[in-house]
């Protein structure tokens, strides 16, 4: 008599596999809370219950404790930013201008800029660069006349620049790494003066290169005079006499009358007359 098959009971199995599935979203979940990555050009700030803790992360993956650690992410690349602005000038002309600061900030920084004055990377250029942005723009334009900022764009650019720096070093957050000042915008009835006053300062300037080159060329014929005295005019003669021109000497250096020269040819022999022609 043959035994039946029974057939195998996977229940046990099947019961394993929800268990199993749970593992591991639980693992899942849980190394998303224990390891986080900090993409290139940023760090991290790391708090543990909301106080800064250690020094910034930097870039690649890292771990924090999960429910008690939080992170904060800056960006310390090269960040560009335009900033329309308006001002006062010395002579209480309004202008209006595009200032386009470049700036980043500097990543052993961002643990203070998280503890003292931005929580989030979108709050520093408000609460950080555009401030001292503005407040040297104001400061320097109040200092030059319209025309003045006008025909020096340039140099006045780079002075702003260098005056955001010196505002920006006193809190030593982030570094300036250039500023261009564009779109210079003035009042219709002052642009006619502003070229007027360029025109002015190319004649002045040309004016002023004629009369250098006038004394440089005076003082180079006053040397030249000085230095042809009677003994150099006599030598230069001598070498260029060609021995029948007639000469009436004055002796060098005897205080005497310099040589006069005669055209014409003497007799062999025969005196000069007081007119220096052959007797």
């Amino acid at each position: 008599m043959q035994t039946p098959i029974r057939p195998i009971n996977n229940d046990n199995g099947n019961a394993f596999l929800p268990l199993l599935g749970f593992a591991v979203a639980v693992t899942l979940i849980l190394l998303t809370q224990v390891l986080f990555i900090v993409p290139a050009g940023n760090v991290a700030v790391v708090t543990t219950l909301g106080k800064v803790t250690g020094e910034p992360r930097s870039a690649g993956p890292n771990f924090k404790i999960p429910l008690i650690q939080n992170i904060a992410m800056f960006d310390i690349k090269t960040q560009v930013r335009p900033e329309e602005f308006s001002s006062l000038t010395k002579d209480l002309q309004v202008i209006e201008a595009t200032a386009t600061i470049k700036y980043a900030i500097r990543s052993n920084q961002a643990g203070r800029i998280f503890r003292s004055i931005a929580t989030a990377n979108q709050q520093v250029y408000g609460r950080i660069v555009q401030p001292s942005l503005l407040k040297a723009l104001k400061s320097v334009f109040s200092q030059y006349e319209l025309v003045t900022i006008a025909s020096e764009w340039n140099s006045i650019s780079e002075i702003v620049q260098e005056k955001v720096s010196e505002e920006l070093s006193k809190f030593g957050y982030v570094d300036v790494q250039g500023l261009d000042l564009t779109g210079l915008r003035i009042a219709e009835e002052y642009r006619a003066a502003i070229e007027q006053k360029q025109i002015a300062d190319q004649r002045l300037l040309k004016a002023r290169t004629e009369v250098r080159i006038a004394e440089q060329e005076a003082k180079r014929y006053n040397t030249l005079n000085q230095s042809l005295n009677d003994q150099v005019l006599y030598k230069l003669f001598l070498d260029k006499w060609d021995g029948t021109t007639t000469v009436v000497p004055g002796l060098p250096g005897s205080g005497q009358a310099p040589p006069v020269i005669v055209q014409g040819k003497r007799r062999p022999g025969g005196p000069v007359g007081r007119s220096g022609e052959p007797v």
